[in-house]
């Protein structure tokens, strides 16, 4: 180059043109741009050369006005129509005579201009442009439409986005609802980030945000983490602060497909043909049903039939949803993906869609039902001495909730003599089962209910009512396990190991009541589900299923199609091999919803406690967790819930203590106590 040459660079990714003033070292040369200020560049940072003629800086922005007259981007696409169909490359001057007809310096430098710009009809290779074919054209031009497209769309909803978080009602289209899908969807593993206490390095490596995300929450100016997403969901009003992360994180199905709620519908206004045809008709008989309040899915009922030899004989009156549901059909296999219903304080997720579940699925008061009956004659000592399964039809005589059976039992009412009848029976099965080696561990078991924004907590009490329910549906899973054990019958058996339970001096030195009980129950193995018969050592039983639930758990819905079908005199549906096999999906999926059912459980414990934070609670030191660290758990009494709690001041298994909850984050699934002295303990009751 020699003085006076007119360069054009790049500063910061804009083109800007300079004049060379003098060479500096042995390849840098000095150049002063149309501002009179000098840059230091090299050779290789020059994109262009204006041959021809030598130039002053003053005289730049001249030049740049000349060429600025011939900046017309759709001049280019004539020049490629013209050279397309030969395929011929040109240079900046070449294109010049063809656009202009003229390759005077600012004219030939309009054309580089337009040429390197060009991202559409052209493309460089060396010092020459080669044409791109009417194919590629096509390509790229489809390209920046649905680039422009993309980005129009993008605009469009930051702006609904904008006026979402204002407060302000908008409604979402389908791209819209796919990107707050996306968020949605990172923001749920927050709850796998709380539960393995990740810092924002480990976070960033486990959990980086998809690209979709990372682009909205940098739009909006936040941080692309779980805890920005979900609080970005908050103020778009899509979430509650309270959101579910468990379920959300979980398999758990929330909504069901409308062609499963289409056979619902048809199902619920006209019932099908019933594939049995010789139901014992038992609508004679008084049927007690005996639930909570608050339970819609009636699935047991409770009779006692005075026999003329002067024995009682006990039915079990199971309800019958396989009446409606067939294997293989969309009801069962959406059961089966299902696998339980899961109780959670907001509300069910129901293995049945609800219209099924608490219709014609329920043992519904006053009303012809189908059921799977389980009629038992026990001995004085309250084993089982005879027993028969029969698909029925019953007509449930009285919907009683546990309270009412307990003022019915208290009272001693004379005009119903079957409830005490069913008691009696049910205290001699508990006495026959403890001779058996069962292990009865009674802990508190709090209830959570959330309605709107009040959370109750209630303790279930482990009540006579209770008792007599639970006592009758472990004879009738005995009663289920002894038939198919007897004919052969592949079931989901229920077994448990015998523990290794403290020895008898060991459990002595604990208090009585739930110190004793908990430490019971660390020794207590997992229940084991197999289609091998197997002892149940905790229930103190030989061999045991469970069949009393079919509406809401799909294991026993399992053992209702195998034994129904052998009463008909029909192969059961499932030979062992495909029985072990969906066992092993669904004992997944049901482990699944306990854990989101405890879970989510735990979070709305801890929001009580954060709201009555400055309650004094009575608690129990059950047992150390970390001794060493002076980690234990407590029991609330009035609550029902364990907890655990690092102590300061020494303590004893089975010590009473008042405490006060210093911080609790359910959110973070943090909850800290504090220990109160005696002088503490009246004013903040107070």
């Amino acid at each position: 180059m020699e003085k006076g040459t007119l360069i054009e660079f790049r500063l910061h990714g804009e083109r800007r043109l300079a004049v060379t003033e003098r060479p500096e070292g042995k390849t840098h040369w000095i150049v002063v741009d149309d501002k009179n200020q000098s840059h230091t560049i090299h050779p290789r940072q020059i994109t262009y050369e204006v041959a021809g003629q030598s130039y002053k800086p003053a005289q730049i922005s001249s030049f740049l006005q000349e060429v600025q007259r011939y900046l017309d981007p759709t001049s280019i696409e004539v020049a490629w129509e013209l050279l397309v169909e030969d395929g011929t490359t040109v240079t900046p001057m070449e294109m010049a005579s063809v656009l202009f007809s003229d390759q005077s310096p600012p004219l030939v430098y309009a054309a580089h201009c337009l040429l390197s710009e060009d991202k559409l009809y052209f493309k460089q290779k060396g010092d020459r442009y080669e044409p791109r074919s009417a194919t590629q054209v096509a390509d790229l031009k489809h390209q920046i439409e649905v680039e422009q497209e993309r980005r129009t769309s993008r605009q469009e909803f930051m702006a609904r986005l904008t006026k979402a978080i204002a407060g302000e009602q908008v409604e979402w289209d389908r791209r819209d609802r796919q990107r707050l899908e996306a968020i949605e969807k990172y923001a749920a593993v927050l709850a796998d980030v709380i539960r393995a206490g990740l810092n924002q390095e480990s976070l960033n490596r486990a959990y980086p945000p998809p690209a979709s995300v990372l682009e909205t929450m940098n739009d909006l100016g936040r941080p692309g983490t779980p805890q920005a997403a979900f609080q970005l969901l908050v103020d778009l009003g899509l979430w509650s602060p309270h959101e579910n992360l468990y379920v959300r994180r979980s398999q758990i199905p929330v909504h069901f497909s409308d062609k499963v709620l289409d056979v619902a519908k048809q199902y619920a206004k006209e019932t099908p043909s019933d594939l049995e045809d010789n139901r014992l008709d038992l609508t004679h008989l008084k049927v007690y049903t005996i639930d909570d309040e608050s339970t819609k899915e009636i699935d047991d009922g409770l009779s006692v039939e005075y026999l003329e030899d002067g024995r009682q004989k006990l039915w079990i009156h199971i309800a019958d949803p396989s009446r409606l549901v067939s294997p293989g059909d969309e009801l069962d296999l959406e059961a089966r993906r299902r696998t339980t219903t899961v109780y959670l304080p907001t509300g069910m997720i129901p293995m049945f869609p609800p219209e099924l579940a608490t219709g014609p699925m329920s043992l519904v008061q006053g009303k012809i039902c189908s059921a799977l009956s389980f009629g038992v004659i026990l001995d004085e000592v309250g084993a089982v001495q005879e027993y028969g399964i029969q698909a029925s039809i019953i007509k449930p005589t009285y919907r009683l909730t546990y309270e009412d059976v307990d003022e019915m039992l208290q009272l001693g009412i004379q005009g119903e003599p079957e409830i005490a009848a069913i008691a009696k029976w049910a205290k001699l099965r508990q006495l026959w089962r403890q001779s058996q080696g069962a292990i009865n561990i009674h802990m508190p078991e709090a209830m959570i209910k959330v309605n709107g924004d009040e959370i109750t907590i209630d303790i279930l009490e482990d009540s006579p009512a209770r008792q007599l329910v639970a006592e009758m549906m472990i004879l009738t899973g005995e009663v289920a396990a002894k038939y198919a054990k007897a004919h052969d019958i592949p079931l989901p058996f229920r077994s448990q190991p015998r523990p290794e339970l403290p020895s008898e001096e060991e459990l002595l030195q604990l208090p009585a009541g739930p110190v004793r009980y908990c430490a019971m129950r660390g020794c207590m193995p997992r229940s084991e589900m197999s289609t091998t018969p197997g002892r149940h050592a905790g229930l103190g039983l030989e061999t045991y299923t469970q069949v009393t639930s079919p509406i809401r758990r799909y294991s026993d819905l399992l053992a209702h199609f195998q034994l129904k079908a052998h009463l008909r005199g029909e192969p059961t549906p499932f030979s062992a091999q495909e029985l072990q096999e969906v066992m092993l999906g669904i004992g997944t999926a049901a482990q699944e919803a306990r854990l989101v059912e405890r879970q989510t459980n735990r979070y709305w414990g801890l929001e009580y406690l954060r709201r009555h934070a400055d309650q004094v609670w009575q608690a129990l030191m059950l047992r150390w967790l970390r001794e060493d660290d002076r980690l234990g758990l407590i029991l609330l009494e009035d609550l029902g819930l364990e907890l655990a709690m690092r102590f300061t001041k020494s303590v004893k298994l089975g010590d009473r203590l008042s405490v006060s909850v210093s911080h609790s984050d359910p959110r973070q699934d943090v909850i800290q106590f504090r220990q109160l002295v005696d002088q503490e303990v009246q004013p903040a009751a107070t």
